[in-house]
């Protein structure tokens, strides 16, 4: 049985915890694989939950974090260079930058014969000044040469590394989606809608908007205000505003929430039915999903947004700016409505289109159903990954 060393950053809430996690536990037997994870960050939801509800005990190699450390980084490099040297993987498998830089690098000195890299998402635009961003890209470069392989997660990521960041030839890259446990979005939504809007307040004839993620400035939820306000000032619906995450960026955001003029509170610490309320962190997204009737995501940078794929297998309509891989999850004017980043007219165009319309609310919402079930499966994404090891694996015993 081929062994798989597979190593992500951190296990938080997002999809590229969720890859890892249905990676690890349903490539078997066919693939016998250790999970490795880094440390978080204080302010980044844990994500634990998804090792311990697939019965996984990953190995934890904390000096592993996010931001760049010389000294933790090397320690971080010796550590997984030791696990390698014991396990004897024929696959390394690295997940996101930080993962991608140590965990291939390890694995090279290791001469492991199989070395891959899934980019969930990319750090060239809207994180960095110029020269750290073009800093990244050559190490980036450098790092492909190493790898037997590069996983793009949608073809338009596919045709950025290729052709715009130039990290690898084309033929080195792979497309592979994300996959996901998609049922759970679809069962006992009533009930799951009845639960999440008694305990948010939410009365019934109120259209509930979410959007959904880390509140830091790559997610741009400054565009969500500025919409948001657009929308009120346009619509009599009943309209009730709902941010699911938390980050260092939140008092920024509801400083400019106030400004806006839309009432708006901290749900955890102040228990009222405000225009805007902030949830903080939760992870029954399939609650979450029940309880809202459109999904907006407003970033200024995506991978393959795992929030938007989770809202449309809960029959939810979309508006997003067109970042990353957004136009691969999301169908213009067939699932919602993708628009120009940073504009925000036609992002509250688009919401407020929605907010006039229960029909069109519906028809996106069933479009997207059927969309997101037959591309985002985790089966379609076990064989795919299975077929890809096997073909590297044969490739590199020639």
């Amino acid at each position: 049985m081929p062994r798989v060393l597979r190593i992500h950053n951190r296990l938080i809430i997002g999809g590229p915890a969720i890859n890892v996690t249905y990676l690890t536990r349903y490539m078997a037997p066919e693939f016998e694989t250790m999970l490795v994870i880094g440390g978080k960050d204080d302010h980044e939801q844990d994500a634990i939950h998804l090792t311990k509800d697939l019965g996984i005990q990953p190995v934890v190699v904390h000096e592993m974090r996010r931001d760049i450390h010389p000294l933790q980084d090397g320690i971080a490099y010796q550590k997984i260079k030791s696990l390698i040297e014991e396990y004897k993987p024929d696959v390394v498998h690295t997940h996101a930058a930080k993962a991608g830089v140590i965990g291939r690098l390890a694995a090279e000195a290791c001469n492991v014969p199989v070395i891959v890299h899934t980019f969930h998402g990319h750090v060239f635009h809207s994180y960095f000044n110029k020269w750290q961003t073009n800093m990244f890209i050559h190490i980036e470069r450098y790092l492909a040469r190493k790898s037997t392989g590069i996983v793009a997660i949608s073809e338009s990521q596919k045709y950025e590394l290729a052709h715009v960041y130039k990290i690898c030839p084309e033929e080195k890259l792979e497309i592979i989606p994300l996959g996901l446990d998609l049922d759970k979005f679809r069962t006992d939504q009533s009930a799951k809608r009845a639960k999440f809007r008694s305990t948010y307040k939410l009365a019934d004839d109120e259209i509930a908007i979410g959007v959904i993620g880390r509140i830091v400035p790559v997610k741009n939820h400054s565009l969500f205000v500025t919409a948001a306000k657009k929308l009120l000032e346009k619509t009599s619906r009943k309209v009730r505003l709902v941010v699911i995450g938390d980050g260092d960026m939140r008092p920024q955001m509801e400083e400019e929430f106030r400004a806006a003029g839309i009432d708006y509170a901290y749900f955890p610490e102040e228990n009222r039915n405000a225009t805007a309320i902030c949830t903080s962190w939760l992870t029954a997204m399939d609650e979450v999903l029940a309880g809202l009737d459109i999904v907006a995501l407003t970033s200024h940078n995506e991978g393959t947004p795992v929030s938007l794929i989770e809202a449309q297998a809960a029959g939810k309509p979309i508006v997003s700016t067109n970042v990353g891989g957004v136009s691969d999850v999301v169908m213009h004017d067939q699932c919602g409505y993708v628009t120009r980043p940073g504009e925000a007219e036609e992002f509250a165009e688009g919401l407020l289109k929605l907010v006039e319309s229960a029909e069109q609310r519906e028809k996106f919402g069933q479009f997207g159903r059927d969309f997101v079930q037959s591309k985002f499966s985790y089966q379609r994404l076990v064989r795919d990954m299975s077929n890809y090891y096997k073909r590297l694996i044969e490739e590199q015993r020639r």
